[in-house]
């Protein structure tokens, strides 16, 4: 790249018009630092750099106003935006995927000679459309009482609960005064009458002050948060006991501890490509890890809750509210589970696995953070 660009370089290199460019620098959301010889305007490496950035968001649907916000944040560097970038650009296809799957089902109907609902129509692409990823989870997604009770436990005497990523409230402690986190309107939406008050936040930037709870807990959520290290060190910030309910990606031998992954969805390694290690994790913390088995009838419909009960994910209901999923795409998923079926059908399944069907309980790499 050219050490200054102009205006119009920047423009037909961005995909923008000259005039959309002038009414950033008028505004002051860009504004070149540089000049030509000639004394023109031109933008410098960190303009750019910075251009990219509001273009991104703008893309993604945000208002200047809102991006102004965002791109002026002196705690986000410009990794932390490409990670929150990489974040909503991630969400938009699992979006996306839904939308695809809806239309797949009415395309499906329609050959039958049935028609959608005018309700079901509006759901294809409408406000509820994460309703076809996120619905199942009331009914999938309830908490765990074994692993409720280490949660809780090591909350210790905490008396105010941070509860970030809190989704729909699941392991949310009844005896404790909890406020919930959680950035996705629609999941808070499903949070049950009378659960803790839920304020809209991401974990990286908590809206709380220095030490203003006893404990912050998160479950199952930090694989979704754009920086989980930052996301991490906002919970170590806001209060004085951290508890984090996650999956440990950086031990030897990690992709084939699972046999859903190992023989049928081997890309779900490469959804946990930048993933931190258990060790960068518990540092943001100041804490350890410790093991969570996951037991045989685990009630929640977790990604490896099912280990001995294979039939369970060929149920697309308990595949929805399961988030990796919709991230590895129509192809693998469908795959998947036409060659976990055959494998059940035929009995290779219960012949590769006769070792698994024994245990009461299994290490499928589930950690506790505690600080």
């Amino acid at each position: 790249m050219e050490e200054h660009l102009t205006v119009g370089r920047v423009a037909g290199l961005a995909g923008v018009s000259v005039r959309t460019l002038h009414h950033y620098d008028e505004i002051g959301l860009v504004r070149p630092s540089a000049r030509t010889s000639a004394g023109y305007r031109a933008y410098a490496a960190g303009d750019v750099e910075r251009l990219r950035q509001v273009l991104a968001y703008r893309r993604l649907g945000f208002g200047l106003r809102e991006i102004a916000d965002l791109v002026d944040d002196p705690a986000t560097d410009a990794v932390a935006h490409l990670r929150r970038l990489r974040g909503l650009l991630l969400d938009r296809r699992d979006h996306a995927a839904a939308a695809v799957t809806a239309i797949d089902r009415e395309l499906e109907a329609r050959a039958m000679g049935m028609r959608t609902t005018p309700e079901e129509q509006l759901k294809v692409l409408g406000a509820q459309l994460y309703d076809v990823i996120g619905s199942a989870y009331p009914a999938t997604r309830r908490t765990e009482p074994r692993i409720a009770e280490r949660i809780w436990d090591a909350l210790g005497d905490a008396r105010t609960v941070l509860n970030v990523g809190a989704g729909t409230g699941s392991y949310e402690p009844p005896d404790r005064d909890v406020t919930a986190v959680e950035p996705s309107a629609v999941m808070r939406a499903q949070r049950p009458a009378g659960s803790a008050p839920c304020v809209a936040a991401a974990a990286e930037h908590l809206p709380f002050e220095d030490q203003s709870f006893d404990a912050a807990m998160a479950v199952s959520t930090v694989h979704h948060w754009p920086d989980p290290v930052a996301g991490l060190r906002e919970m170590r910030r806001v209060a004085r006991r951290v508890v984090v309910f996650t999956y440990d990606a950086s031990s030897t031998g990690w992709r084939d501890r699972f046999w859903l992954t190992r023989d049928y969805l081997p890309e779900f390694g490469g959804l946990l490509t930048d993933w931190p290690s258990l060790a960068d994790l518990a540092r943001a913390i100041d804490g350890r890890a410790e093991p969570v088995l996951v037991p045989w009838d685990c009630a929640d419909g977790f990604f490896e809750a099912h280990w001995r009960r294979p039939e369970a994910y060929l149920d697309e209901q308990v595949r929805r509210a399961v988030s990796v999923w919709t991230r590895v795409g129509p192809e693998a998923e469908q795959r998947a589970v036409n060659g976990l079926r055959d494998d059940l059908s035929s009995g290779r399944w219960a012949e590769r696995n006769r070792d698994v069907v024994a245990l009461d309980a299994a290490e499928l790499g589930l950690r506790l953070l505690v600080t």
